[in-house]
């Protein structure tokens, strides 16, 4: 059961950890699904790398100043892993896709911050993340707690002793309780204030305009700016009724004390209540984003003074009315589903290391275990990355690995603020390598055949066709020698032209298919090296220009010329450049 109010998972991405979001409305929509109004809050992999930096020392600043117990380079990294940033972004999300409840509370100097790694699903927050404007502030509601915080209370005086201290410098005086005059006497002249301040703003041009009507004026004087005044008009004159009624009035007119309410335009308690609407009671926000003509004093002011209007009175009946229309909570079941990153099926025996795609022997990128339930695949699809059960739960519930690494690193950069270059520029540099070696009797072939093949040259030409017939009739006539004279060069035949009947009597048992192969495909195939022996085994069959079978693959005449094939930035493997040297350009330009 989940209620407004509550820190819970919001599954996004199959592949991705959880979104952390608190519930602030639960609305049904038309056709009947529920909808949760949430605050966005933020991970450390959904900032950018200077934010991360401003983050780092504001945590090495709460350390040092809490004193916070040493902790293992482990526990750090796991530790920046349960840290959040508020924000005041708002999204809705179908409620189906909740996933559980976690706890989020404000960071304190009393905490201790290996207590929360010793707490599952337990998170904290310190600072404020804008998504708009890129930035990362202290939160303003810190809860001030601490050694700093307290007030330092003196020794009590013995009774023998006296109190030396300046009490003028200490504290001021506004009212003397033990005065001369009578409680009626004070009433009376609290009357006389209100009716002075009702005729001041009669004379008043902006009061008359805004308070057009007299009860209008007369609410205004009896407000406690006057009785404030009037009270302290007494004070300053020793509580004489005579000095204090010519003070209120002296010889230029009616004094006229307004306070914030009169002084606020209907524009600008507009905008105050649209304020408070989008950031609830943080004075510093409404001030700094919609008065910054008003100081902070005079926007606390009015707002107490404001709760006392009709008017908060009437939208605190419309929000309970609201609020009675919506949800207060909703049940949404357990997620059973199995996920699409599972790598083995579920009746497979435990420790199995093998699945389709996926190479036997990897262990888990965190915990380095190779025995699990059930394996997961992790990170972009060409690193072939797994994660064991455990640690994939922490992956998607904390956003990281258990154990700092490199790759989690680059991981976290497929974040969805990373721009689709970097994503790209990303998989580019993980590209995996391979080798691509050949048997000794492939390499023994090229050795005899190179005055026929000429495969250096065949090699600037990796899509043209090669003459297989003329290389395979120029090596059955020529004898065998250990130097054998160099040839014409083997002529390439991009057009693939037929090639002469006459050498299928060649040999007696069965003709020569006109049959043309690349370079290309030659290198391609090398990987079939085992078809060379099983040739040698049955006694013979067609050659190709290396000596060696034609494996499954090979292209022959009748079939089309390869195409080069456009590779995406993110397919493409890191760019291998070769410099030859004069000398060696000298030997190739003489040889051919």
């Amino acid at each position: 059961m989940y209620r407004v109010g509550d820190y819970v998972y919001f599954e996004n991405s199959s592949s991705n950890p959880y979104l952390i979001r608190r519930i602030e409305e639960l609305n049904k929509t038309a056709n009947g699904n529920v909808e949760a109004k949430v605050v966005c809050l933020f991970r450390r992999r959904d900032i950018s790398a200077n934010l991360n930096t401003l983050a780092d020392s504001n945590a090495r600043d709460f350390e040092e100043e809490s004193k916070q117990p040493s902790m293992l380079e482990q526990q750090k990294h796991q530790l920046k892993h349960r840290e959040l940033f508020l924000s005041r972004q708002f999204e809705s999300l179908p409620a189906t896709h909740i996933r559980g409840k976690c706890n989020v509370t404000l960071l304190n100097e009393t905490d201790v911050l290996t207590g929360y790694l010793e707490r599952e699903d337990c998170f904290f927050y310190s600072l404020v993340f804008d998504p708009v404007q890129k930035t990362l502030l202290a939160d303003q509601g810190e809860i001030r707690v601490g050694s700093k915080y307290q007030a330092e209370i003196p020794d009590k005086l013995d009774e023998v002793d006296s109190d030396s201290r300046v009490q003028e410098k200490l504290e001021t005086k506004v009212w003397d309780p033990n005065n001369q005059l009578k409680d009626p006497q004070i009433d009376q002249f609290l009357v006389v204030a209100r009716a002075v301040g009702t005729f001041a703003r009669a004379l008043d041009c902006s009061s008359s305009i805004r308070q057009p009507s007299l009860h209008m004026s007369a609410a205004a004087a009896s407000r406690d700016i006057t009785l404030f005044h009037a009270m302290d008009t007494l004070q300053k004159n020793g509580y004489d009724l005579a000095k204090a009624m010519s003070t209120l009035v002296p010889q230029g007119g009616p004094v006229l004390c307004r306070d914030e309410m009169e002084e606020w335009s209907a524009s600008e308690a507009m905008l105050f209540e649209e304020a408070l609407e989008k950031y609830g009671k943080d004075f510093n926000d409404i001030r700094q984003d919609f008065l910054p003509w008003k100081s902070l004093a005079s926007v606390v002011q009015f707002y107490y003074m404001w709760k006392t209007t009709d008017r908060y009175i009437q939208q605190k009946r419309l929000k309970a009315a609201e609020a009675d229309s919506k949800l207060k909570q909703v049940y949404i079941p357990t997620y059973t589903k199995p996920n699409p990153n599972q790598i083995s099926a579920p009746g497979s025996k435990p420790g199995m290391n093998g699945a389709t795609g996926y190479q036997k022997g990897l262990s888990c990128e965190s915990c380095h275990t190779a025995q699990s339930q059930q394996w997961y695949a992790w990170g972009p699809p060409n690193m072939q990355c797994r994660l064991c059960a455990s640690c994939w739960i922490y992956w998607k519930k904390y956003g990281g690995l258990k154990t700092p690494t490199q790759l989690e690193g680059e991981v976290q950069g497929m974040s969805p603020f990373t721009s689709s270059a970097g994503r790209a520029k990303l998989l580019a540099k993980n590209r995996q390598t391979f080798i691509l070696q050949t048997t000794k009797l492939t390499r023994i072939a090229r050795r005899v055949c190179q005055d026929i093949l000429q495969s250096h040259r065949a090699a600037r030409r990796p899509y043209a066709s090669i003459n297989s017939i003329a290389t395979i009739t120029t090596s059955l006539q020529a004898p065998l020698k250990l130097k054998a004279p160099r040839g014409a060069p083997t002529p390439i035949n991009r057009n693939q032209v037929n090639q002469p009947r006459s050498t299928s009597a060649l040999l007696g048992k069965r003709p020569f298919d006109n049959v043309s192969i690349t370079y290309k495909d030659a290198v391609e195939n090398s990987v079939h090296r085992s078809k060379l022996s099983h040739w040698l085994q049955a006694g013979g069959h067609s050659l190709s220009t290396n000596g060696r079978p034609f494996a499954l693959g090979m292209r022959a005449a009748t079939q089309s010329v390869i195409k080069r094939q456009k590779v995406s930035q993110g397919d493409a493997p890191n760019p291998v450049v070769f410099v030859a040297t004069k000398d060696t350009r000298f030997v190739s330009k003489t040889s051919h």
